[in-house]
């Protein structure tokens, strides 16, 4: 079925794998973004829910920040939120609540503690705000759906960022990277059969099974995206979390009945976790065996943490597409996340 190209373009009808092989080309992506900010920044907080929120994850672990970054997926804004604060909302729509919510309550904040702001969209009533009150924004390009936008809303945070005087040389290295990963996606395509493709192997032994995803610290934005992928690709349930919490909590549920358990274990290795994690591993794996199934070890490609990232990133998109696939279903559409908007709107 995955080497049958007529059978893949049939379901794939808005072509998802189609954007999942060019995605390199959106670190590329020149948005040009000019802001002065007139306080000194103690702090970066970014508003971002599902897809727009994930570049926020993965900016907490690449690059390193000279300032706390928190992420807020809720409607409220902090308490410590200020002057001193750089204020990212980020909606792909520009119509996501939550980030409404968090956007309204630092606009209606007294003048002398209100926080610099700058507005991450494609359209909707968040750019409305950005442009009625004066507030720099990106405007990111349309019609994709969130979660295939990660390069584009990675790189209009980077461009943020090398603004604020926090970063510098990140675009550089976001480009190096991406020239690196474009080479790594030629082996996960289409046209490559099952026998030679990680990518399809994969979802093969994922196929009517519910997904765990587990990584360490560095890795985590990338597990995390797999599940996105696989809920809203695949439609199919999928969990994730991160060495070393698992081992303070969940580490002891696999070892309760059914002895037989529905799940596939993926792990994303990388080298670059500190060393306890990646001991982690070995130590849960051989203490759990018997009880939950064998992991699919995924030992990520790359020389540092961004290229690492986003081989993870991008391997997850090709996996979870092939997984719609074979279970019969077009990727792209998220019909029941339209209809529980609306029912919200009631």
């Amino acid at each position: 079925m995955l080497d049958d190209i007529k059978y893949i373009h049939d379901r794939d009808a808005q072509d998802a794998l189609g954007i999942a092989e060019k995605q390199a080309q959106q670190y590329d992506y020149n948005y040009d973004f000019q802001a002065t900010f007139s306080e000194p920044i103690n702090e970066i907080v970014i508003a971002g829910m599902g897809g727009s929120g994930l570049a926020a994850k993965a900016l907490k672990t690449w690059p390193g920040h000279v300032v706390p970054l928190t992420v807020i997926q809720d409607y409220d804004l902090p308490n410590h939120v200020g002057i001193n604060t750089l204020l990212i909302c980020s909606s792909y729509s520009g119509n996501t609540e939550e980030t409404l919510s968090v956007t309204n309550a630092a606009i209606n904040m007294p003048t002398d503690a209100r926080p610099m702001m700058v507005i991450v969209a494609s359209g909707g009533q968040l750019l409305d705000i950005a442009k009625e009150q004066n507030v720099p924004y990106i405007t990111l390009p349309a019609n994709y759906q969130p979660r295939m936008t990660f390069g584009y809303q990675l790189r209009a945070l980077i461009e943020i960022l090398e603004q604020t005087k926090l970063l510098s040389g990140a675009i550089q290295d976001l480009q190096t990277a991406a020239d690196w990963l474009s080479t790594q996606l030629e082996g996960w395509l289409p046209v490559v059969a099952v026998k030679n493709n990680y990518a399809k192997q994969l979802a093969l032994e994922l196929m009517g099974k519910s997904v765990v995803m587990y990584a360490g610290p560095k890795l985590s934005p990338a597990a995390y995206k797999w599940k996105i992928s696989f809920n809203e690709n695949a439609k199919n349930i999928a969990w994730y979390n991160q060495y070393p919490e698992f081992n303070h909590n969940e580490f002891l549920g696999w070892t309760s009945h059914p002895t037989k358990k529905p799940y596939a274990i993926i792990e994303l290795r990388s080298n670059l976790e500190h060393s306890q994690v990646q001991k982690r591993f070995e130590v849960s794996n051989k203490l759990l065996s018997g009880q939950r199934p064998s992991p699919e070890v995924v030992t990520v490609l790359g020389t540092d943490i961004l290229e690492q990232l986003m081989w993870a990133i991008a391997l997850g998109d090709f996996v979870s597409l092939y997984l719609a696939l074979l279970n019969g279903l077009n990727p792209t559409p998220v019909d029941l996340i339209e209809k529980f908007k609306l029912a919200l709107q009631d």
